[in-house]
């Protein structure tokens, strides 16, 4: 059997495919827009096919972005997160900018890091040598065979409120995995640097490295 589920999210339609077979059951193809965040201008799509705890197929198209510079992209997650993008509502420390931690309750901590090589967990959320670098302001990523790891942190009951894998590919099976891609160049200088400040994940980075830029929800 397949069957085509409709749902919509905003202005935006997103679409669902499960496919329901028994060569194929518990695959699901989720699909997302990528929109701004930070006024970043970037836009983009993502689509990923999950099968049990496995990404088989996932690529992200995005333009808009800060040109010639690497971007962290991740699938966030977190069992009492709102499973959206943030707004500045969240802003809390009120610098007029969302930072990666101020959109924790919207979207989730990292729990597949979307690398271009080697390992995709959370330990890879901010190895920058390892994730797409935009030309001219535009990327096309695209990955295969992605396993889909326990992470602690992820709000479910037990120590360290580690989600295991099996949790959280189903999480992210019924739409609640949400795409956010990182970099944000606030002065328009073409680099990151830290005239916004040091990075709140790691004081070594700029904030302009590791701030939203897009987000979606894979549905």
């Amino acid at each position: 059997m397949r069957y085509s589920l409709r749902l919509h999210s905003g202005p935006a339609q997103l679409k669902r495919t499960i496919l329901d077979t028994p060569a194929t059951k518990k695959t699901v193809s989720l699909s997302a827009d990528l929109t701004e965040l930070n006024g970043s201008g970037a836009s983009g799509t993502a689509t990923a096919t999950v099968r049990n705890q496995r990404i088989k197929h996932i690529e992200v198209h995005a333009s808009g972005l800060t040109p010639d510079a690497p971007h962290a992209q991740h699938i966030h997650y977190g069992e009492q997160a709102l499973h959206e993008c943030p707004t500045l509502a969240l802003d809390s420390n009120g610098d007029g900018r969302l930072n990666t931690v101020e959109g924790v309750p919207a979207y989730g901590p990292v729990v597949v890091s979307l690398t271009t090589t080697g390992d995709t967990t959370p330990t890879s959320f901010l190895d920058v040598t390892r994730f797409p670098v935009s030309e001219s302001g535009s990327y096309h990523y695209s990955r295969d065979n992605i396993r889909i790891t326990k992470v602690a942190g992820t709000g479910y009951p037990g120590p360290d409120g580690t989600g295991t894998a099996k949790e959280i590919a189903e999480s992210i099976r019924e739409g609640e995995g949400v795409v956010v891609i990182h970099g944000v160049d606030y002065n328009g200088n073409g680099e990151y640097d830290f005239s916004a400040g040091a990075s709140e994940l790691d004081p070594n980075l700029p904030a302009e490295a590791t701030d939203p830029a897009a987000c979606g929800v894979l549905d």
